[in-house]
């Protein structure tokens, strides 16, 4: 039986079936599970949620009678990891992890296509589907921070537009995990993550894919998209002024060069400044019609060196929450060979696993082996970035 009933007389052991209102004001990331901890009970008291509907034949009751539960359906309505935790450890090989995160990943590009489609016919966007989409790319990250992350960097060009955004989506979640934000922020970012590029729509996929260089009015018409995306967020109604700025500033410079404003340090505001990082070295690492991905860690290196483009505090948290040599990076080893970073350690930034591919001074290649830094610090270590070959 459903009832709704006021936050005040919310207790311990009832369902909670749906919290009213936006999904912006609370901090849970599903609206349906089992209230059963006293932390979430005064955090959904001092939420801005004013009534929620329980289910009585799951939980408690107004009166304070259990009604019989249903185990199956209880586990099934159980939330996920919430994002307001602290980063936790592992909880899923790598291996594990990136046969789910293939799923995560093809759902997520499919609905992020869906919702850009719907946006060009005027449609407005669904923010809860959206939201849907953010929890599961979470969940993935909160049981290995690397494996999606691995993943949504190898992209064809018809899907770069969409898996970009699943991209940016999960680097924004995993950014402000790293720098402990609040589960309102983390979702937040993640949303703004995911949307913050819908404003392509406006612009044809000819220009977006272009091999060569943009013409003039190519170039304006790209430097559009922050404001069109801004405009199609805001008309749907459902989403907060810091989700919204991530779209309308994410090309913003440091040094006050970018667009579409020209804003400058703190004038950007902090998402947009974490979602121009984000942005960028997604952007950087996956092919392009108009050039080569670059190795992730020849990546951090060359975006360090950028002046005036990034603030550095975000950057520095940027390159500890993917590691110095990031999964997917080609480093070569004291011992001379070469080897691909797959997976970071959680104690040293400078020892992940490598998967060992060549010795250097042969040149040919042999059996894969891994060999965990971390495990065997006396054996080798990484001396160098090796670069890609083209």
């Amino acid at each position: 039986m459903l009832k709704q009933i006021a936050v005040s007389d919310v207790t311990l052991g009832m369902y909670i079936q749906e919290l009213c209102g936006s999904w912006l004001n609370h901090p849970f990331w599903k609206r349906r599970f089992l209230l059963d901890s006293e932390s979430d009970l005064r955090r959904l008291q001092a939420s801005a949620v004013v009534q929620v509907l329980i289910d009585t034949s799951k939980g408690l009751g107004v009166a304070g009678a259990i009604t019989p539960m249903n185990r199956s359906e209880t586990c099934q309505d159980a939330p996920p990891a919430r994002v307001d935790a602290p980063p936790a450890p592992i909880s899923a090989s790598i291996e594990e992890e990136v046969r789910r995160a293939r799923g995560i990943c093809r759902s997520a590009t499919a609905a992020v296509a869906e919702m850009f489609a719907n946006a060009r016919m005027g449609r407005a966007i669904e923010a809860e589907k959206a939201m849907e989409q953010v929890e599961a790319i979470a969940s993935s990250i909160h049981r290995h921070p690397h494996a999606l992350l691995s993943l949504a960097r190898l992209k064809t060009a018809d899907e770069y537009t969409y898996m970009h955004s699943v991209a940016v989506c999960g680097l924004m979640i995993a950014l402000a995990r790293q720098m402990n934000m609040s589960g309102q922020q983390v979702r937040e970012a993640g949303v703004a993550g995911l949307l913050h590029d819908i404003g392509k729509i406006g612009v044809q996929d000819a220009v977006i894919n272009k091999p060569g260089k943009l013409t003039d009015n190519e170039w304006q018409l790209m430097r559009r998209h922050p404001e069109m995306g801004h405009r199609i967020l805001k008309e749907c109604g459902q989403l907060n002024q810091e989700t919204l700025d991530v779209c309308l500033h994410h090309h913003e410079k440091l040094d006050g060069s970018g667009y579409p404003h020209g804003l400058s340090g703190e004038q950007i505001p902090l998402l947009a400044r974490m979602g121009a990082v984000c942005d960028v070295y997604d952007a950087v690492t996956s092919n392009r019609a108009y050039k080569a991905a670059w190795d992730p860690a020849e990546a951090l290196h060359r975006m360090a060196q950028w002046s005036g483009h990034f603030d550095k505090a975000i950057f520095h948290a940027f390159v500890k929450t993917l590691g110095i040599f990031p999964v997917g990076a080609q480093v070569r080893l004291q011992s001379g060979r070469i080897g691909v970073v797959c997976e970071q350690s959680p104690d040293s930034l400078l020892r992940p696993k490598v998967e060992v591919v060549s010795p250097i001074q042969l040149q040919r290649p042999i059996r894969p082996q891994i060999i965990d830094l971390a495990l065997e610090p006396e054996s080798d270590r990484i001396v160098s970035r090796e670069p890609t070959r083209k």
